[in-house]
């Protein structure tokens, strides 16, 4: 309890910037799809000088089934720190909401990026994603599913450049207990609905096509352990996709996402293929440290 109070604390933290001037605005609650009567929504952390920049999508956790946009703010901040333009997003939630509603909320909201680019000072050719948990899942997806402009897309291309996964299940074709677990968010099993399972796995997709994305995840993970992320990164060596699979030893599942030298490896990842470099940053990678100042 004590562990989760303490991230809830870091995640949800002001997201104000240090006492310096800002070298980004951060503009919160912008509608990015309609879904029925539900407007989705985003903040954005917009770079305030008038040049392209690569940009990140940044996608809760919470189990497909809880959690906001607010979640990863840390993630966004440090980010916007480097240089990024960010996109923190809401995408609606099972129980009520079953898949594939969080993943096609995740292609909405690319498609929004991109389709409001020059607005966000956004160069739609350098697109990349970040989340954690559930969010890690729905970020490898975005990776391994995404398409090249066509009618099916509105014309928009869903492709991402790059992709940060932190504790992310990426492969439910196997799964404990049949997927029994997963009826809430599936609406049944893998004996019932075994096309839902398969369409959820990155690994299921992946080919030499996809981008390069980067793994972390703590070695005592029980709720999301480090196998669930390794069938993908394994998949994407045998492609030749460039991944990297960085170990949080001793660290649970909470304690990972907030683990300081995986986020700086996972922001600079980032960088180096969006940016074409690795920037040192000038604030500790750590969301608690980047949320205190």
């Amino acid at each position: 309890m004590i562990v989760l109070t303490a991230f809830l604390a870091v995640c949800f933290a002001p997201m104000a910037p240090d006492s310096g001037e800002a070298d980004f605005e951060i503009r919160k609650n912008i509608v990015y799809s309609k879904v029925a009567d539900r407007e989705l929504l985003l903040d954005a952390w917009v770079p305030k000088d008038d040049t392209l920049h690569a940009a990140v999508l940044v996608v809760h956790g919470g189990a497909w089934r809880s959690g906001d946009r607010k979640q990863l703010g840390g993630y966004a901040n440090a980010l916007a720190k480097r240089g990024f333009a960010c996109f923190a997003i809401d995408y609606r939630l099972a129980p009520n909401h079953k898949f594939p509603a969080q993943i096609d909320d995740c292609r909405e909201a690319v498609k929004w990026i991109r389709s409001h680019a020059a607005e966000y000072k956004v160069d739609p050719d350098k697109l990349g994603a970040i989340g954690y948990s559930a969010g890690g899942h729905l970020v490898c997806l975005l990776a391994t599913t995404g398409e090249a402009p066509s009618e099916k897309n509105g014309q928009v291309d869903t492709r991402i450049q790059c992709v940060a996964a932190g504790g992310a299940p990426t492969d439910f074709r196997t799964s404990p207990d049949n997927g029994k677990w997963a009826r809430y968010w599936m609406g049944g099993d893998l004996t019932t609905v075994p096309d839902k399972f398969h369409d959820a796995s990155a690994t299921a997709f992946v080919d030499k096509s996809d981008p390069p994305i980067f793994f972390f995840n703590g070695t005592a993970d029980e709720l999301v352990p480090i196998a669930w992320s390794m069938s993908c990164h394994d998949a994407l060596k045998a492609h030749g996709v460039k991944t990297e699979m960085h170990q949080i030893e001793g660290a649970g599942h909470l304690l990972a996402a907030m683990n300081p030298e995986a986020l700086d490896k996972a922001y600079s990842f980032l960088q180096q293929e969006l940016q074409g470099q690795a920037k040192v940053p000038a604030q500790p990678a750590s969301p608690a440290a980047t949320e205190r100042e």
